[in-house]
């Protein structure tokens, strides 16, 4: 392999006089120092050797100073440059320290240290503003609020998103996932200002009596997606005893030894054995609880024959497909009322003991609170909790353990970092959709929440 190119850069900021980092007042030059200072390039070795001042202060502030190059901090090895390459791959690409270090050193030639690695993080989270940060998401604040929480070994992550505005509220790392913590956690976002509309949690038991105590006029929606998954269990578990049922139902006991051509032909004539039966029905049993307008011709075919094999099963499909209606997003609060007495009271459902068990979930109270987004406009209905469990999911991934789980200092770095950058993301998406243009291009958009 050939030797790498090796450049140097000469820049120079050492003039007579420069003025005081702190106040301003300018003092006269007393000496100059130069050092070299390594900076990025693809597959070169480039070394800034920088000239910089030192002067005498004509004020109190200090004695001497020196003076300052735009994209080089004072006393540092490396360039501005080669700390914002470190940060995208950690915070955009997703790598780990040693990964980070191994792509520096394959494109940019550079052997990076582990300590300038975490120095990087914290010189990245001296710059952030969340102060600002905080502003900004309440200036942008729709209304609707998504909260959740995520387990990060013996810690929890506490999450508040804005899922029409889609970006991240507010987090909070605590120690133990409770109502004190929750309580706590709540009532800083009123502190500082916000008072939502609309609150979507999922059915965890922290978030009734906090709610209301904290935001007693807002309307507590429950995530319809988790309503949906747990109804969809007691379906599986109605079809799990019918598929038993089938198992059970043994035909004429076979001979022993290899039948015969005719025999073969006999059997083929009559289909498929209960054994094979089941097996199908279990293998296809997601389109039981599949949307009909996600069905394809196949799949339809498919739920056509196992109604052949077990009869039953129709039952769990018309209850699947009243359960699906009756959360329609464009329906009134009155028809979503009579939809829910017209399926409480089908003897079909309560003789079986399962779907009576998914019926108990459609409590009065409770289904109330599930139908909330009714009573928004059309524009602003968010039914389910999935905004912020994304954004969970994202925070995971990223977080993801390696060796051990992370001190609190280093998630909580990392967590600001991310919602920093969600930020800047956001801005300049806004942006570029506000600016004009060409005829052929469509303006960008932002995805809503659910």
């Amino acid at each position: 392999m050939d030797a790498a190119r090796v450049r140097i850069v000469r820049r120079s900021r050492a003039p007579k006089t420069y003025p005081c980092p702190r106040c301003g007042k300018r003092g006269r030059r007393k000496d100059t120092h130069t050092r070299r200072v390594r900076d990025i390039a693809y597959g070169q070795i480039v070394f800034i050797e920088l000239t910089v001042g030192e002067y005498r202060a004509a004020c109190t502030c200090c004695k001497t100073f020196r003076s300052h190059v735009e994209g080089i901090e004072p006393r540092a090895e490396y360039t501005n440059r080669v700390r914002d390459a470190v940060i995208d791959r950690l915070l955009d690409d997703g790598m780990s320290l040693h990964r980070v270090q191994q792509a520096m050193h394959r494109d940019f030639l550079l052997e990076l240290s582990d300590g300038f690695l975490s120095d990087c993080l914290d010189w990245k989270v001296r710059q952030t503003d969340m102060p600002g940060y905080r502003r900004w998401t309440l200036n942008n604040f729709s209304g609707t609020l998504c909260i959740d929480e995520l387990h990060l070994g013996h810690r929890t992550l506490l999450l508040a998103t804005d899922p029409l505005g889609d970006f991240p509220v507010a987090f909070a790392l605590v120690s133990a996932n409770d109502q004190d913590h929750m309580r706590r956690f709540l009532n800083n976002l009123k502190t500082h200002g916000f008072l939502p509309q609309v609150v979507v949690t999922d059915g965890s038991n922290l978030y009734p009596t906090v709610l209301a105590e904290l935001w007693p006029a807002a309307r507590h929606q429950l995530c319809v997606f988790h309503v949906l998954k747990d109804i969809n269990a007691h379906v599986f578990d109605a079809l799990r005893r019918l598929r038993r049922q089938l198992a059970q139902k043994r035909g004429r006991k076979r001979r022993r030894g290899r039948p015969s051509k005719k025999q073969q032909r006999a059997r083929k004539r009559q289909g498929k054995t209960k054994k094979e039966q089941t097996h199908f029905v279990w293998k296809h049993r997601h389109l039981l609880v599949t949307r009909p307008e996600n069905l394809n011709g196949q799949q339809r075919r498919w739920l056509s024959q196992m109604f052949r094999y077990l009869p039953a099963l129709r039952t769990l499909r018309d209850f699947v497909l009243q359960i699906h209606r009756l959360f329609d997003p464009e329906q009134s609060p009155h028809q979503s009322r009579c939809r829910r007495a017209a399926v409480v009271k089908d003897t079909r459902y309560l003789a079986d003991p399962d779907l009576a068990k998914a019926l108990g979930m459609l409590g009065v109270e409770k289904f109330e609170k599930m139908m909330g987004f009714l009573h928004s406009p059309v524009a602003t209905r968010v039914r389910t909790n999935n905004h912020v469990e994304r954004t969970n999911r994202r925070l995971r991934y990223f977080e993801k353990v390696r060796y051990k789980w992370r001190r609190r200092r280093t998630i909580v770095r990392f967590v600001v970092l991310a919602l920093d950058r969600w930020r800047n993301q956001w801005i300049t998406n806004d942006k570029n959709a506000d600016t004009p243009k060409r005829k052929h291009r469509g303006p960008a958009t932002r995805k809503p929440g659910d």
